[in-house]
């Protein structure tokens, strides 16, 4: 292959993915811009898009992206207004912490245990694991629900908590990354006299961190961004997440919506970029080893 060809190639792939990155930030450019654009600019512009009448204005309607004003009014109404705002962003942080949590210490222990103990069906056990990982989570949501039903769940957050606390990719995780923790650390620690707890507590546990923290950024995502649980479980709208709610909000009050999408994305930002270098060498160690 010829330098030329070599060079094109190389621009071909920088191309292809510039135009997948563009793809994938257009709609958190235009929310994050259209939250600062007075209900009233947004109105003028949205509203000759979505008429429907083809009229000079709407030949040359664009999207867009630089504010005329620049206002924060949107976030006074949606903090300060709309108390439902705040309710279902509490709802969220309930469901979600409680499974965050759960999740990394069931992950981390039955982690270990597949990993470094021997018992007997340890692979077969885990291999059910496996299966249910890798089925449809529409699946599951039947049978859920009439665990809960029959429990007198239903209406409550322990329908989704408890499910979500024993999902089996934290698990999986935890498995393939303690799996990459060298044998001889354990043995070492065993041959000082220490126990299978003392090794996991003072060997396993600290090299862990890592993986835990990826576990910990991934099923905060997951379960901050849940829609399907919460609509099937919680019969009350009072008791939904702000995931659900963020679909009323925009009735009526399209820079509301904006502002309060915004809002709802910047715990997920914010914990990304703390955690960015976590993530990443959490999920690099856990494919080390199968």
């Amino acid at each position: 292959m010829t330098v030329i060809m070599r060079k094109t190639l190389i621009s071909v792939k920088v191309t292809f993915l510039f135009l997948i990155v563009l793809a994938i930030l257009f709609p958190v450019v235009l929310t994050v811009s259209n939250s600062f654009m007075s209900e009233e600019e947004i109105s003028r512009h949205y509203d000759v898009l979505n008429s429907g009448e083809s009229t000079a204005a709407s030949k040359n309607a664009i999207i867009r992206f630089i504010p005329e004003t620049v206002t924060l009014s949107q976030f006074g109404e949606v903090l300060l207004k709309r108390p439902k705002f705040l309710l279902h962003f509490w709802n969220s942080v309930k469901l979600s912490l409680p499974i965050i949590i759960g999740q990394a210490i069931v992950g981390t222990f039955a982690g270990f245990a597949f990993a470094k103990l021997a018992f007997p069906g340890r692979d077969k056990l885990f291999f059910v694991y496996l299966l249910t990982m890798l089925m449809p989570f529409q699946v599951t949501l039947v049978p859920n629900y009439l665990v809960a039903d029959k429990l007198g769940f239903l209406n409550s957050y322990g329908a989704i908590v408890l499910p979500g606390i024993f999902a089996s990719f934290g698990v999986f995780l935890m498995r393939q990354f303690m799996a990459s923790i060298p044998d001889a650390y354990l043995e070492a620690v065993k041959i000082d006299g220490a126990g299978q707890i003392r090794a996991f507590i003072h060997i396993a546990l600290p090299l862990a961190k890592p993986g835990i923290a990826a576990l910990i950024l991934l099923s905060f995502v997951d379960n901050w961004n849940m829609v399907e649980q919460p609509i099937l479980f919680l019969t009350e709208p009072i008791r939904q997440p702000l995931s659900v709610y963020l679909a009323d909000i925009a009735e009526g009050a399209r820079g509301v919506a904006f502002a309060a999408s915004v809002l709802y994305m910047t715990p997920m930002v914010l914990i990304f970029l703390y955690g960015e270098d976590h993530l990443v060498e959490g999920i690099q160690m856990s494919g080390i080893k199968g």
